[in-house]
């Protein structure tokens, strides 16, 4: 009766973990003490039991709850690196970030190929006539141009200088004798008429003796002497009349003119409607200006932008809306029309005018440009 409150006891005071152990120490501690315990108290209903000295064990008692956590001990040491795991699988993508800031500028790259030609542009609106631009410098001469209509007879040019005495010429044939005349006075004789004409030729007479060999003739060089005396005063007569010709023609192209192979464009510095540009140049002996190539067209555009004027050329479809020709009726062999040109504006542009480019444009013949001439 006194082991169980010492062993509530010793429950109450000691932590659970170490209970049985505690229990057991005690029981060994006070096994001689029980026996005189017992003896010791009054007898009841009998003698006292044996002790329980070879009594068995009795059941374990339940397991005890778990004491209260012990304190923190400290961080072991750590261990050895584990092996290397295997590769884990990629995770899926996350979304994307938001957009950064935009970087510095890099170096320019290398120019590219360049790409193909774009298409051509449409016409732009034709512009106005620009300020009259320096006279560039001398083209070189062109190849010559076809040959052209026959021009209308000019008037008689001045009288040259008298040229240099001629050689005599040959004696020329003789002429066949005259009829004869009236007889004379009866009694008087008259004077010896001509020799009659020559008779039949006579038969081969025999080969007579040989005759005493005549006296040295003359040599037939001065003749030639004589000829090439005459060749060289011909070329230096036409030397003369060549630089006369260069002189005139100087003077002609001065200060309005334009020389182009065998043509001369010829400008007074006026304005005339198209029909009276023409009849002036006819009058002129000459036409209206007729490029038929780029060279002569070139020496056009020259006295137009000295001039700094349009001009009218000679070509028009007055006949013929549309085909363009020379006045002699001819087709155009050779044209230098602006983009979109000729176009017929308005219904009624028939003419042709060069501007100071160059270029061609219709133009109503009413108008009034610079009159240039052809010769």
């Amino acid at each position: 009766m006194i082991l169980l409150p010492v062993i509530v006891l010793i429950l109450l005071t000691q932590p659970l973990k170490s209970l049985g152990a505690e229990v057991k120490a005690y029981s060994r501690r006070t096994a001689t003490n029980a026996c005189t315990l017992v003896m010791c108290s009054p007898t009841e209903n009998g003698l006292p039991g044996r002790d329980g000295r070879d009594g068995r064990e009795g059941p374990r008692g339940e397991k005890g709850d778990p004491g209260l956590p012990g304190a923190i001990g400290r961080m072991g040491m750590p261990g050895p690196a584990g092996p290397v795991g295997l590769k884990g699988d990629n995770g899926s993508a996350g979304e994307p970030g938001p957009k950064g800031d935009t970087g510095p500028k890099g170096p320019p790259g290398p120019p590219g190929i360049p790409g193909p030609a774009g298409r051509e542009g449409p016409s732009g609106i034709q512009g106005s006539i620009g300020p009259q631009g320096k006279p560039g410098p001398k083209g070189e001469a062109g190849p010559k141009g076809e040959v052209g209509a026959p021009g209308t007879q000019g008037s008689a040019g001045i009288r040259g200088p008298t040229g240099l005495k001629g050689e005599r010429g040959s004696p020329g044939e003789r002429g066949a004798p005259g009829n004869a005349g009236a007889a004379g006075p009866a009694g008087t004789m008259g004077p010896q008429g001509p020799p009659g004409a020559r008779g039949p030729p006579g038969l081969k007479g025999d080969r007579g003796a040989p005759g005493d060999r005549g006296a040295k003739g003359e040599s037939g060089l001065p003749d030639i002497t004589a000829l090439r005396r005459q060749v060289e005063a011909l070329q230096t007569q036409l030397q003369s009349l060549q630089h006369a010709f260069s002189q005139y023609k100087k003077v002609v192209l001065f200060p309005n003119g334009q020389g182009v192979g065998e043509k001369i464009f010829k400008t007074g510095g006026f304005e005339k409607t198209f029909e009276d540009a023409q009849q002036i140049c006819t009058q002129a002996g000459g036409q209206l200006a007729s490029p038929r190539s780029a060279a002569e067209n070139e020496a056009l555009q020259q006295l137009v932008v000295t001039q700094n004027k349009a001009a009218f050329l000679s070509m028009n479809d007055i006949k013929t809306e549309g085909n363009f020709t020379y006045p002699t009726g001819e087709s155009l062999v050779y044209s230098n029309w602006a983009p979109g040109e000729p176009n017929n504006n308005g219904g009624a542009e028939n003419c042709v005018e060069i501007y100071t480019n160059g270029k061609w444009n219709d133009k109503s013949c009413s108008e009034q440009r610079l009159v240039i001439c052809e010769f």
